[in-house]
């Protein structure tokens, strides 16, 4: 899942700095975003739009693997 997330926000970010933390919190697979704050608004988008979008792709991906998934973003 984490090759997914890397993959699409690549596309959305070019060639821009993140990170992507992963951690295991009580059987969910946790995923933090870390960015510049000037970014932060490229990954959220015009009324929440792209970071709902990634987070039911996320969903979609870890249904299929019967894992539960969370999506967060950190300066």
């Amino acid at each position: 899942m984490r090759d997914l997330l890397d993959f699409i926000l690549k596309g959305v970010l070019g060639e821009e700095k993140f990170d992507v933390d992963e951690a295991e919190i009580e059987g969910r697979i946790a995923y933090s975003i870390k960015t510049d704050p000037k970014n932060i608004g490229l990954i959220i988008g015009k009324g929440g739009h792209m970071i709902k979008s990634l987070r039911n792709i996320l969903k979609v991906r870890a249904t299929l693997e019967k894992k539960a998934v969370s999506l967060d973003i950190s300066e």
